[in-house]
């Protein structure tokens, strides 16, 4: 079960690709994801490192590589969500080119976000995420903020449905280019109150999907970690219920603050639960801030190793 490593930690820092993938391979990583960071420059130096076997691609964030003219990070840059037509048709165009690209790398995993739910005025998240801030003495027993959570789960429910349809009909249309590109599409859970899927939704995507083996559950642990904060979700139900369609892993840490991408071991998040839900078919990316030491990714590595040891011991 090798364990790989997302550009997410250094795509942003580099100007040729082939450096970039050299800096991961001699920290001892085999296998890279190529996150939603890798600018059109970056993709003749990763094309050449992959031909000279410096490194495999385990999987690959839509959108890669980055559409003509974006320098930075932006996997929410067009939403499948988007009623518009035209948003619609850059997210489908872009998707289907990050199948061609992970082809071409040999990748057989494409991992995607979902969209939203849009608001057109006031976006009843804003008022949740103020109290989470507030109440220090745990949110289960707060009856204002659990009244608060109840009232923000009605109005996203009642705004869903027509961005949900949409999500489903764009999914249907790329199907075919993701068989033809021979990868799979992780839907990942997401972090922010208004993203889709919503965290009970998974059973509902996946049996309107259940004809196709293309599309399955990846699991991101720390934005499950920050919905279990919320009240939200719950982290090991998530892996529970869709366990059966489950592709990978994005593995990293969460500070008691609710920063995500930290160092493993160093924060809240439950690795030896998650550790039930590995399985030798699985794979396992670490994602983390580019603030990140090599020392810190390292560290992080022989922490995920010498937890799977123990699993297979």
């Amino acid at each position: 079960m090798p364990v790989s490593l997302s550009t997410s930690w250094c795509s942003g820092r580099h100007r040729d690709g082939y450096e970039m993938v050299k800096e991961m391979a001699d920290l001892g990583f085999e296998y890279i994801e190529l996150s939603h960071g890798i600018r059109v420059s970056l993709v003749p130096g990763i094309l050449q490192a992959v031909h000279e076997k410096i490194v495999k691609i385990s999987s690959v964030h839509n959108f890669c590589p980055l559409p003509n003219g974006v320098q930075h990070p932006a996997p929410n840059l067009f939403k499948p969500s988007a009623l518009g037509s035209q948003e619609s048709h850059l997210w489908l165009r872009h998707t289907r080119r990050t199948f061609e690209f992970a082809e071409r790398m040999k990748a057989p995993l494409v991992v995607t976000h979902l969209g939203s739910i849009s608001f057109p005025f006031w976006s009843p998240a804003k008022k949740l995420e103020r109290m989470r801030e507030q109440v220090t003495d745990g949110i289960h027993d707060d009856p204002r903020y659990q009244a608060t959570l109840e009232k923000t789960r009605a109005k996203l429910r009642k705004r869903k449905p027509k961005f949900w349809a949409q999500v489903l009909r764009n999914l249907e249309r790329v199907l075919p280019n993701a068989e033809e590109n021979r990868v799979k599409i992780g839907v990942e859970n997401r972090e922010a109150i208004t993203e889709l899927p919503l965290d009970d939704d998974f059973s509902e995507l996946f049996s309107e999907l259940s004809s196709t083996e293309h599309v399955g559950y990846w699991h991101d642990a720390g934005h499950a970690q920050i919905k279990e904060w919320y009240g939200l979700a719950d982290h090991e139900t998530l892996l529970l219920e869709n366990g059966h369609r489950l592709l990978g892993f994005h593995l990293h840490d969460v500070s008691t603050e609710g920063k995500d991408h930290q160092p493993l071991g160093s924060g809240v998040v439950d690795f030896d639960m998650i550790l039930k839900y590995i399985r030798p078919e699985h794979a396992l990316i670490l994602e983390f801030s580019p603030l990140l030491t090599p020392e810190e990714v390292l560290e992080s590595k022989a922490f995920l190793e010498s937890l799977l040891a123990r699993r297979t011991a």
